[in-house]
């Protein structure tokens, strides 16, 4: 059964011009690009779809990070895509990622932030759905 997510390429992907790299992966694997906008996020938007995390330590920064440059958002479509892509970006911290991930081959290690990964993506069909319409409605 084909499933959709969303994916957002980060400030610190944008900035360093890995857009394409990013999504000619998933495209690679055979992931459909279903929908796919630039755009500078609020931090209104970013309160909605990080709102599970408020009141957490690394809210705040999270946020500060994802206001401080555009990012480009995309609904990724095929089978089993949710756990696909999550794998194929590896683990949070670049510096951890297996090689042969998104994280580990394009990562780099920022100190004190692990928010600078370069890609989110959603972790379930029900995140995919909430996140699906505050970025791409």
């Amino acid at each position: 059964m084909s499933e959709r997510t969303l994916i957002l390429v980060k400030p610190d992907g944008v900035e360093r011009g890995l857009i394409g790299q990013i999504l000619s992966r998933f495209e690679s694997k055979g992931y459909t690009i279903e929908k796919l906008k630039m755009l500078q996020p609020t931090k209104e938007l970013l309160a909605q779809h990080y709102a599970e995390h408020e009141g957490k330590p690394f809210y705040q920064p999270l946020v500060d990070f994802m206001v401080s440059g555009p990012v480009v958002a995309a609904v990724l479509s095929g089978e089993r895509v949710i756990e696909g892509v999550r794998s194929m970006l590896g683990t949070s911290d670049p510096t951890l990622a297996a090689p042969g991930t998104i994280r580990g081959d394009l990562g780099r290690d920022w100190g004190d932030s692990v928010q600078k990964n370069l890609v989110h993506a959603s972790d379930s069909p029900a995140s995919a759905k909430r996140e699906i319409a505050l970025w791409l409605a």
